[in-house]
């Protein structure tokens, strides 16, 4: 174990061979540009977490309806649908670095003017509709390149580590984010009636964090140079990557597996604020912790998936995953109390995590690196779709009851998994990355 960690690893580039061994649970961490990265992703992540609650809560403050906070997600994440796919082209032919660089510039300035918006008491629920809008674009064009950098820079060996410390890093700020944002909000209520002043604050600190994402993304000596191809334009890409998928079978069944029960996975995630006043009947503090504790059981199940590494057998790890983050979702539902509510919610979170990261970890280990990122913008342009599937849901919540639209959520999720496992069924039989 101990030459493991002293041996020097170096980061793929198309040909080499690697040989395959068990890495330690920080072994990508090796890789300085993959270090930048992942504190990168982790401003950027505290940033998305603590904007979360601020804006859920405020959102629901404002108007007590769940189908207002799906409106606002839904403008989040439309953009995906729409951008994604040039993004996935932009990040096939630029320079990774330059477009990750100039999107974390673009969020810090909208989060600056957004803040002074709710600080100064004149925010409507317009102006989320019209930041998320801006804020999903400017993502739509720059993830498909943050996500398909990281191969490049750790390879294939490493990757499976270096996907779940990502994960891991979104999930610790699932921890702390809420909870210093819901403390922020609920300390500064105390102080001044007018929720908006916290809210705003909340947003400043925010746009702190986008610029040290910035920041970070600006040293990195890695800049993710296009690979050598021939001449074609946008349009002629865009067309290969939709023949790439149609003749990998395989690969759409991967995507299908993390998009459609993903987007009922996640569904609790999204409806938090209103389970927390409606059932809880708590304030911003206890929403702060209820995303906390799905933070912890998340943060937990990303480190036992980075120390597992490459594990084989990962199509039945998926779909048992899956069927387990079901049942404790129903579990969650039924609760009504704020602590037992957040040990559940913890075990959601651990299911949900390694379902994600592992899902995330075999397409990347699956697609070929030349149009990696144009697979990867098809897999964010069918993410953009999930307020669709969440508004039904939504609409259970405002007229019969948040608990039961949870539930009902929950049940979606078994089901659409055993339906793909029965029309995808080599998904069952992938084991490192490809069906065996």
């Amino acid at each position: 174990m101990n030459t493991i960690r002293k041996k020097r690893i170096e980061p793929a580039t198309a040909g080499d061979e690697i040989p395959f061994y068990k890495p330690g649970m920080f072994v990508s961490l090796q890789f300085a540009d993959f270090r930048r990265l992942w504190l990168s992703n982790l401003a950027a992540s505290f940033a998305m977490q603590m904007q979360a609650v601020a804006r859920g809560w405020l959102i629901y403050d404002m108007t007590s309806s769940a189908l207002a906070l799906t409106w606002v997600m839904l403008s989040f994440m439309m953009p995906f649908f729409v951008f994604s796919l040039a993004g996935g082209v932009i990040a096939d032919r630029l320079q990774k670095k330059s477009i990750m660089l100039y999107s974390q510039i673009l969020n810090m300035i909208a989060t600056i003017f957004l803040a002074q918006i709710i600080y100064s008491g004149n925010v409507t629920f317009w102006h989320f509709i019209f930041f998320g809008i801006f804020n999903g674009t400017v993502l739509a064009f720059s993830w498909p390149a943050r996500s398909s950098m990281v191969p490049e820079v750790v390879g294939t060996d490493t990757l499976v580590n270096a996907m779940a410390l990502q994960s891991a890093t979104l999930n610790l700020s699932r921890i702390l984010g809420p909870a210093l944002a819901g403390g922020m909000i609920a300390f500064t209520a105390r102080v001044a009636p007018e929720s908006s002043h916290g809210v705003g604050l909340v947003f400043y600190i925010i746009a702190g964090l986008y610029a040290l994402a910035a920041i970070s993304v600006y040293t990195l000596n890695y800049r993710g140079k296009p690979a050598q191809r021939d001449a074609s334009s946008p349009f002629e890409d865009i067309k290969e990557g939709f023949r790439y998928m149609r003749d990998e079978k395989l690969i759409v069944g991967i995507l299908l597996l993390g998009f459609i029960p993903l987007m009922f996975g996640f569904a609790p995630s999204f409806l938090l604020p209103a389970f927390n006043q409606d059932v809880i009947e708590g304030g911003p503090d206890d929403l702060g912790m209820l995303m906390a504790g799905m933070g912890v059981g998340a943060l937990v199940g990303s480190l036992l998936l980075a120390r597992l590494g490459d594990v084989g057998n990962k199509g039945r790890l998926l779909f048992g995953t899956a069927y387990c983050w079901a049942i404790s979702i129903i579990a969650f539902s039924l609760t009504d109390q704020i602590w037992v509510a957040m040990v559940v919610g913890a075990v959601t979170g651990l299911f949900g995590a390694i379902f994600g990261a592992m899902n995330m970890s075999i397409l990347q280990m699956s697609i070929k690196p030349e149009i990696r990122g144009r697979v990867m913008s098809i897999m964010m342009m069918t993410h953009g779709l999930m307020p669709l599937g969440i508004i039904p849901v939504s609409a259970v919540a405002e007229f019969i009851g948040i608990d039961v639209a949870i539930m009902i959520s929950a049940l979606l999720l078994a089901l659409s998994t055993f339906l793909l496992g029965i029309i995808y069924p080599e998904l069952r039989r992938i084991d490192r990355g490809h069906s065996s």
